[in-house]
């Protein structure tokens, strides 16, 4: 088999893969993109708490600061 022949082939495994794909609609995809950018922006500010106060503790009663 060609080289040409096997990428034409693989190319159009590809394609025929792509058309099986459910893929979501827009309304979908923005509300889960705004969901994932919720969420990361939470836990973003939890952890950020979390080392502020921990900084806290540790310069305050191990540093004596």
């Amino acid at each position: 088999m060609s080289e040409e022949k096997k990428r034409f082939n693989f190319l159009s495994g590809i394609i025929g893969e792509l058309k099986k794909v459910t893929w979501l609609t827009w309304g979908e995809a923005l509300r889960l993109t705004t969901m994932v950018l919720g969420v990361a922006i939470v836990v973003g500010l939890v952890l950020g708490g979390l080392d502020f106060g921990f900084t806290a503790f540790i310069e305050k009663i191990v540093i004596g600061g």
